[in-house]
C-alpha cells in the first residue's frame, strides 16, 4: 500500500481541498478564455476535468498552478490563496504534464531522490515508496537508466512515479494514460485509488473517457471556457439527455458538445 505524505497538511475527508470561485481568466483582459468557472475537489475524491482541444482545460490548470493570475475568482490550495502562503499554496500541489519533461543527466532514481529531497521525505519512507511504484509501473529494471534511454510511455511513469511519491493535498495529472500501456494503466489507476483513499485530492484532465466512467467521482465538462456540465458519471450522462443505462460518457459528451454549440449558433 502506498503510504502518505499528508502529516503537513491535515486535511479531513469532505473537506474541500480546492476551491474556485468564479473564476475568469486567460492571456487577455480582452479575451478571457475561461467564464466564471466554480468547482470543488473533496480530500479522498477524484474529479475528471474534460473537454475538447482549446476548451480551457490547460488554461484552468495553469490558474490552479499559479502560472496565471485570475482576471476575478478566487482560488484556494489547502484553505489558502497563492498570496497569502506561497510555501503553503506550492508545497499541497503536485502537477504532472502531458509532455514528461527530464533532466537528461538524472537516473530515474536520481529524479525521485531530488523529489524526495525536495519534499523532505525521510530516508526508509522513500525507499519503501520507491519499490512499490517501481512495482506498480513495471520500472524496476530501470531505475538507474538515463531519460534517453527511456521511451515515451517509461518518461511518463517517471513523472506520476514522482508525483505519487509525494501524495500531496492535491495532485493534478494532465492527459496520464496517453503512451501508456494497458497494464500500466491499470496499475496509475489503482495507485491513484492508494492515494485517494490516504485523503489526496485528485484533479485529472483526459480524453480517455472510459476510465473516468469508470473511477471518477465527478466530472466537470468546458467548452469554450464554460462549464457546460458536471456531477457524478451518471449525473452527467443524464444532463445530456442520455441514459445512464444505455449511454456511455463518450455519448454523452458528444451530446453536451453538439448542444452547446447549436445553442450558440442561435443565438
Amino acid at each position: 500500500m502506498i503510504t502518505s505524505d499528508l502529516e503537513r497538511h491535515k486535511i479531513p475527508l469532505a473537506q474541500s481541498v480546492l476551491e474556485l470561485k468564479g473564476i475568469t481568466g486567460g492571456y487577455s483582459l480582452r479575451r478571457p478564455v475561461l467564464h466564471n468557472i466554480s468547482l470543488s475537489v473533496y480530500a479522498g475524491e477524484l474529479v475528471g476535468l474534460i473537454g475538447l482541444n482549446g476548451a480551457g482545460k490547460s488554461t484552468a490548470i495553469k490558474h490552479i498552478l499559479g502560472l496565471m493570475v485570475p482576471h476575478q475568482g478566487e482560488i484556494r490550495v489547502a484553505g489558502v490563496r497563492l498570496e497569502d502562503n506561497r510555501d503553503l499554496y506550492r508545497s499541497s500541489t503536485a502537477y504532472v504534464p502531458e509532455q514528461p519533461t527530464l533532466f537528461p543527466n538524472l537516473t530515474v532514481r536520481e529524479h525521485l531522490q531530488w523529489t524526495a529531497i525536495a519534499y523532505a521525505i525521510e530516508r526508509e519512507k522513500f525507499e519503501h515508496k520507491v519499490a512499490e511504484l517501481a512495482q506498480i509501473f513495471r520500472m524496476t529494471e530501470v531505475l538507474n537508466a538515463l531519460p534517453s534511454t527511456l521511451s515515451k510511455g517509461m518518461k511518463q511513469k517517471v513523472m506520476l512515479m514522482n508525483a505519487l511519491l509525494v501524495s500531496p493535498p492535491l495532485l493534478i495529472i494532465d492527459e496520464p494514460f496517453l503512451g501508456l500501456d494497458p497494464l500500466a494503466i491499470r496499475g496509475l489507476l489503482a495507485a491513484l485509488d492508494e492515494v485517494r483513499a490516504q485523503g489526496s485530492a485528485i484533479l485529472l484532465s483526459s480524453h480517455i473517457l472510459p476510465s473516468l466512467e469508470r473511477k471518477a467521482d465527478r466530472l466537470v465538462v468546458l467548452h469554450r471556457g464554460q462549464m457546460i456540465a458536471q456531477g457524478t458519471p451518471a449525473e452527467v450522462i443524464a444532463l445530456a439527455g442520455c441514459s445512464p443505462a444505455e449511454a456511455t460518457l463518450d455519448d454523452a459528451f458528444e451530446a453536451l458538445v453538439l448542444n452547446a454549440e447549436g445553442g450558440a449558433s442561435r443565438e
